[in-house]
This record gives C-alpha cells, structure tokens and sequence, in this order.
C-alpha cells in the first residue's frame, strides 16, 4: 500500500512548493529511488524542469519530461500514463492523479496558502478514511 507524506511548509508562498518538490526530488534521487513529479500541464512542467536546473547552484539532478520507452531518474508527468514507476510519485497536481497506488510513496506538499490548506485537509481526510499509512512532515524556513 502506498505510503503518504504529507510535507507542511512554513511559507505562505505557493512558490515554494516547487522550489521544495526540487529539494525533495534531490533527496529522494540520492537515496536511490526513482522520481515521478506529476505536474497539471506542459507549461507547468516546462518551470518544474527549468527548477530542476536551477533551484540550487551546486546540484545537478538527471531528469526529462517522462518517455515511456527511456526512464530518467526524475521525471516530470504533465497528465501522461506513468508506466511502470513505483518508487516516489511528488504530486503538484490540482488534483491526486488517479494511478497514485502504482508508486510506493506519495509526497503531496502544503504551503499555508488557504487553498493549498483546504485541499490538503481533503486529501488528507480521503486517504485516512480508506486506510492509507499517513505521516506529516512540518517544513520550516
């Protein structure tokens, strides 16, 4: 079943929630675990790519938009099927994408916009109520 992290930022700014899906992604690459950043569409993984490249001078993550028949290390999903990835799905999606339980980890991130709060109270309560092992993580500056 897949594990879920819920990662509270201290920040108001919903900026910031890419800039940690890098952090994340990062640590995430360095423990060995193959990266599915789901995005809601091309022009938000054209940013989450160039973020990658730049959210910090002395890092170089490997990663390309997904290619089903080529897999990097991380990859960002604009809506696609994500094939056979199972290791961490970072979601920046409006919505869960629906093939969520294909991935052993789920990282859903919240900054302390309002919206970001309603909808992370939501999924929150969705994946309590159907049994989903949950964990919360408090993000400080």
């Amino acid at each position: 079943m897949t594990r879920i992290d819920f990662y509270v930022l201290a920040s108001e700014n919903p900026d910031e929630i890419q800039n940690f899906a890098c952090r994340l992604a990062e640590k995430a690459f360095r423990n060995g675990l193959k990266v599915l950043i789901a995005v809601d569409n091309g022009e938000q993984a054209k940013q989450v790519d160039e973020l990658l490249w730049t959210f910090r001078e002395d890092s170089f993550l490997p990663h390309a938009p997904q290619n089903l028949d080529q897999q990097a290390a991380i990859e960002v999903n604009s809506g696609e099927d994500p094939g056979q990835h199972h290791g961490l799905l970072i979601n920046l999606c409006a919505d869960t994408p629906g093939w969520f339980s294909q991935f052993d980890r789920l990282a859903e991130i919240v900054c302390q916009h309002p919206d970001s709060l309603a909808r992370s109270r939501t999924r929150y309560s969705h994946f309590r109520d159907r049994g989903y092992p949950l964990q919360s993580h408090k993000i400080g500056n």
